[in-house]
């Protein structure tokens, strides 16, 4: 199993195209080689290729920046003398002085396969900047950890942010590489572009489904710690608009379906098997007690349920995070109906909506929640019509 960066570094043919070109890198802490060395140390070292910069996402190039909205500057990489622009800073998409910097860029980012990591949202960023002026992207290939599943309603139009780049479900199913030929396709943009496939990915195949397991996890963000949270986030990442913990501050963040002082999970948990059972299957869920060390709720007992999408509990087509997510939601409305669960405040530069609206690309979750009337085959009504069009639409990008 080779990742795009592996097959670059091995094959002087696959490199050929850069020679006498200036080359700028897009990084964070997970793009290693197979190895575990960072790509920006092994193309410094790589014969032929000339590194002229390197650029930083969301939580830096060194993966050190915490919470969302929390920015990182531009700095001096004072091992390799280049400048490392920042992403997620002053700017988000990168400027004509930044793309100044170098001829080629290529793009080595870990994803997770949903629409709101923000990673999605920085390779059109950058694809759109490259045909404004005349740049190439190569897109070193890399997983999708949770593999090919397809969930959620599709973004709609007006509702586009930087957790929001385009029409397509919260779990997209695609590889960036595989990203970057739809965005070309859907904003119609004129750029040379390349993708460094990888070899040998199965994304079928147990026990990662997605994720091989000859390879090390290592954090892509601060948050992400391994692929149990990869597979739970296209739901986990949805309580980020509310009041609820996503378990920030203790060690197994966004792993948690909820974590409050003042619900009763066990109680949650019996109202979701209620409602739709269904729901539920594909993985364990767990009563579980933390006090964060910091963010929501911060030195506070709190009871929530603890997801275990892992092991034996896993069933790779059978677990729906974005479902089972909103029947907490739905069970806690039904709990407890006057209870505050959507949070206000801005949320990635958006200050005029409400964060779980934005989280999902519209309000057709959140008004399904608070419909006292609304059951889940109302949810199901609204999303497989989209999910469905989805999985016709992205199978001409496919690569692997």
């Amino acid at each position: 199993m080779k990742f795009g960066i592996d097959r670059l570094l091995a094959d002087p043919d696959l490199r050929a195209p850069l020679e006498g070109k200036r080359v700028a890198l897009v990084a964070h802490p997970a793009s290693l080689t197979e190895n575990l060395e960072h790509s920006l140390d092994a193309l410094m070292a790589c014969p032929g290729i000339r590194l002229t910069s390197a650029f930083g996402p969301q939580h830096g190039l060194k993966g050190d920046k915490q919470d969302n909205m929390v920015e990182t500057e531009d700095f001096l990489d004072p091992n390799c003398g280049i400048p490392v622009f920042s992403l997620y800073g002053e700017v988000r998409r990168p400027t004509p002085e930044m793309m100044d910097s170098a001829d080629v860029f290529l793009f080595d980012l870990q994803d997770l396969g949903c629409r709101i990591y923000t990673f999605v949202t920085t390779l059109l960023y950058m694809l759109g900047a490259a045909a404004k002026q005349g740049k190439e992207v190569w897109v070193l290939d890399r997983p999708n950890p949770v593999g090919r599943p397809v969930e959620g309603t599709v973004l709609q139009p007006g509702w586009e942010s930087f957790v929001g780049a385009g029409a397509m479900p919260m779990r997209h199913g695609l590889t960036l590489g595989e990203m970057g030929r739809w965005f070309i396709d859907e904003f119609r943009l004129d750029v040379e572009y390349r993708v460094i496939k990888m070899e040998g990915w199965q994304h079928e195949a147990a026990p990662g489904f997605g994720w091989p397991d000859s390879r090390v996890w290592v954090n892509p963000s601060p948050n992400a710690p391994n692929l149990n949270m990869a597979r739970a986030y296209a739901g986990t990442v949805m309580l980020e608009g509310t009041t609820l913990s996503e378990g920030r501050g203790t060690t197994r963040p966004l792993e948690v379906l909820f974590g409050a002082p003042d619900l009763n999970a066990r109680a949650v948990l019996s109202e979701m098997e209620r409602l739709a059972p269904d729901w539920l299957e594909g993985c364990a869920l767990r009563e579980c007690w933390f006090e964060p060390t910091f963010h929501k709720h911060e030195k506070t007992l709190c009871n929530g349920l603890m997801i275990h999408a892992e092991k034996g509990f896993y069933h790779h087509y059978r677990f729906r995070p974005w479902r089972l997510q909103a029947l907490a939601f739905k069970a806690i409305r039904r709990l407890q109906p006057e209870y505050q669960l959507w949070r206000e405040f801005p949320y990635e530069y958006v200050y005029d909506k409400l964060a779980i609206d934005v989280i999902n690309g519209g309000p057709s979750l959140r008004e399904w929640v608070d419909d006292p009337r609304s059951r889940p085959g109302d949810l199901d009504d609204l999303a497989s019509p989209d999910e469905n069009r989805w999985i016709e639409e992205r199978r001409h990008y496919f690569l692997y």
